[in-house]
């Protein structure tokens, strides 16, 4: 029974979205670390992620979701605006930064909504 609360599409989407904002986290550390790194080329989620997690929740396959997995990839649109070839910009990894905690926040209250609804079920509490 608890199995099937923790294999619901939302769950496992919100959980996916968590691993790839750790994810994206670390490519933006890495990417402020380089910032003066001659050839670095900037790290990001890879973009065909977001693409499959979007056609796996419209399946609703929770299989499916479960089953992809975020990783990094140097980011194509990212142009070095030097001469060392370094791509990495630290006003935009800033704004990445933010807009990256913007998305775990909700994504944490999302998850968090979840197991109240399962605890107000066991105990018919609501704190």
């Amino acid at each position: 029974m608890v199995e099937a609360l923790f294999n619901q599409p939302n769950y496992l989407a919100a959980k996916k979205t968590l691993d790839a904002v750790a994810l994206r986290q670390e490519a933006i550390a890495s990417n402020i670390a380089n910032l003066e790194t001659p050839g670095y080329k900037r790290l990001d989620l890879a973009p065909a992620f977001q693409t499959e997690l979007d056609r796996a929740c419209a399946s609703r396959d929770p299989q499916q979701i479960a089953t992809l997995q975020p990783s990094l990839a140097p980011d194509p649109n990212a142009l070095s605006s030097g001469r060392d070839g370094n791509t990495v910009s630290l006003e935009k990894e800033m704004a990445q930064l933010n807009q990256n905690a913007l998305v775990h926040n909700l994504e944490t209250q999302l998850v968090s909504n979840m197991f109240l609804r399962l605890r107000m079920a066991i105990t018919s509490k609501s704190s």
